[in-house]
């Protein structure tokens, strides 16, 4: 019989949050984006509710008029690293730029953690949409590349990646003191990789994990974007606001895994999303408005202008309709300006409205537990969506999540009451890579 599908949930740790002027709430740390505690109180809290994974994301470019969270905060290797030494379930995702790094050096740091944690990793490719990254790194670059370019770039460079991971067969080390053999060479390979982008010779100085490589996690709806996470990815991560459009979305990204000749069943589609949960629908929206309230109209406008590529709103009235920019924001977060002028023109959004929303996006997912939990399960079983990476701006509401929310999904036996696997691959229910190098053997994750 068939085992029953279930949803796969993870949690991004923010620190002080997502919201621009969350830090200012009463409830909020004002160093939880570099307080080691916060971060391990909230990875065991994860934890303990069985979540999959989670989830550290980054950025490599910052102004003054950047989210608090992000102009002081852990780098995701080194804080997940920590993390490892602290859990024992929990899958641990961290995002890293493929412009702005060498596939070498990512591959290796992450099939460490890897190691680290018993196959608990996951690696969230991303292609660095901020075009003055670029001043950051003196090696590269006479200019940011634009976005095309960028994906051309992170498909070599997950090519690479995956082909070191593979440097040595599962069983390649021996290690018998008696015969002094330390390793196998006929299970140790070079890559010898001579693309467009990278020439990598390999092999790769660290072995397979027990979960074979870390899991490939996507962040990026463009048409590139999508084709990447179809090509490489395990997990994507996108955002859509209803669920027509997420269900849309899921069956185009399950047709383009089918067309490069992969199981789509390999791929989980993960929307983000910020429940927020009260005891009646009074109370949700309260907390919800606690957060608006924080945000001034001139935060929002410097929020809104970092989609556009810093571009200054401040310039343009504020009650007439949002303004025309042309193809501002295309060579940047491609899919999310596009969305964000798409929705501004046909429902007619003056630019005060516009930037409100972009700065506290109101989800659905606001309401009682049974609300939430209802939504959740439509979005699941209407095949929008695997599972959902959350996202909490206040402590407070991770927890209502985790204690109203998910004992329901779980009692509708939608979520699990115990964890299937020590490795993320099989928690997340994704078959355990072969060796390219190996013969085919069938193993579970």
């Amino acid at each position: 019989m068939a085992k029953k599908r279930q949803l796969k949930l993870g949690t991004i740790i923010h620190g002080v949050g997502g919201n621009i002027a969350a830090w200012r709430h009463p409830e909020v740390l004002t160093n939880a984006s570099v307080n080691f505690e916060f971060y391990k109180e909230q990875a065991r809290k994860s934890e303990k509710a069985k979540f999959d994974f989670v989830f550290i994301a980054d950025g490599l470019h910052i102004n003054e008029k950047s989210l608090p969270h992000f102009l002081n905060r852990f780098e995701p290797l080194t804080i997940l690293s920590a993390l490892a030494a602290v859990t024992s379930r929990i899958g641990l995702a961290g995002t890293v730029s493929t412009s702005y790094s060498e596939p070498f050096t990512i591959a290796r740091q992450f099939s460490s953690l890897d190691h680290i944690s018993h196959g608990r990793a996951g690696w969230n490719v991303v292609t660095s949409p901020l075009e003055k990254t670029a001043l950051n790194f003196s090696k590269t670059i006479e200019e940011h590349p634009n976005h095309s370019k960028r994906y051309r770039i992170a498909s070599e460079y997950l090519d690479v990646a995956k082909g070191l991971w593979d440097s040595w067969e599962d069983d390649a080390f021996i290690r018998d003191k008696k015969s002094g053999e330390f390793f196998d060479p006929e299970k140790l390979h070079q890559l010898n990789h001579k693309g467009e982008f990278f020439s990598v010779q390999g092999p790769l100085n660290i072995g397979r994990s027990k979960q074979g490589r870390p899991i490939i996690f996507q962040a990026g709806s463009s048409e590139d974007g999508k084709n990447l996470a179809a090509k490489d990815a395990d997990a994507i991560f996108t955002g859509q606001e209803t669920l027509d459009d997420a269900q849309k979305f899921y069956q185009d990204v399950k047709r383009r895994t089918a067309e490069y000749g992969r199981n789509p069943e390999h791929i989980l589609i993960l929307p983000g999303i910020e429940p927020i949960v009260g005891k009646t629908e009074e109370e949700a929206e309260q907390k919800y408005q606690e957060i608006a309230n924080l945000v001034s109209i001139e935060q929002a406008l410097n929020y809104l202008g970092r989609f556009f590529e810093h571009h200054d709103f401040s310039q343009y009235p504020l009650d007439e309709p949002f303004p025309e920019i042309g193809d501002l924001g295309s060579n940047s977060f491609k899919s999310g300006t596009d969305r964000i002028k798409q929705e501004a023109k046909e429902k007619n959004l003056t630019l005060r409205q516009v930037a409100l929303r972009a700065a506290t996006p109101r989800t659905p997912f606001i309401g009682t537990p049974e609300k939430v939990a209802n939504l959740i399960q439509e979005w699941f079983e209407g095949y929008g969506a695997d599972g959902f990476i959350i996202h909490f701006n206040l402590p407070s509401n991770i927890t209502g999540f985790i204690d109203h929310v998910v004992p329901i999904l779980q009692d509708r036996g939608l979520f699990r009451t115990e964890y299937e696997s020590d490795t993320l691959r099989g928690n997340l229910g994704l078959p355990f890579p072969d060796n390219r190098y190996a013969q085919s053997i069938v193993k579970n994750g």
